[in-house]
């Protein structure tokens, strides 16, 4: 690893490395649906969302997608290559969030993460994320791949 890593929004023409690495850090990716090329494409133009690589020279090794309602923002898909974790670059990763969440006026950060994810579930209380067990969580899709 480089003593300096870039980090910058990512771009249409990182779409195959970003799912290489979801695929490498364990992400399950729905191709067909919110995941696939066209939808990213679609996501990288929507002023509320931003999608975030971590570069090691031209290799994408870390990344997040981070969204907003215009009252609270959402940090998710948070995911390091393996061969990166351990570092301290998930966390870089949540900061980096929480800037561009801030630049756009949104001051609460929260994220949804699946009960099986202990790594996650750490990562983000190390971060300084309270678990909120008020919530129950409902949802509803039109398509399984949505």
């Amino acid at each position: 690893m480089s003593d300096a890593l870039n980090l910058r929004r990512l771009n249409a023409g990182d779409y195959g490395a970003l799912v290489e690495l979801w695929t490498a850090a364990g992400l399950p990716y729905k191709p067909h649906g919110r995941d696939s090329r066209s939808a990213f494409e679609h996501q990288l133009t929507l002023p509320q969302i931003a999608f975030f690589g971590l570069f090691d020279h031209d290799r994408i090794i870390g990344t997040s997608l981070v969204t907003h309602d215009g009252r609270k923002g959402w940090i998710n898909r948070v995911a390091v290559h393996p061969d990166y974790r351990r570092r301290g670059l998930a966390i870089r990763l949540i900061r980096e969030s929480e800037q561009w969440l801030v630049s756009c006026g949104i001051g609460i950060f929260a994220c949804l993460i699946e009960g099986y994810n202990d790594t996650s579930r750490a990562t983000f209380k190390a971060a300084g994320y309270e678990l909120f067990e008020g919530v129950t969580y409902f949802t509803r899709r039109v398509d399984p791949d949505v």
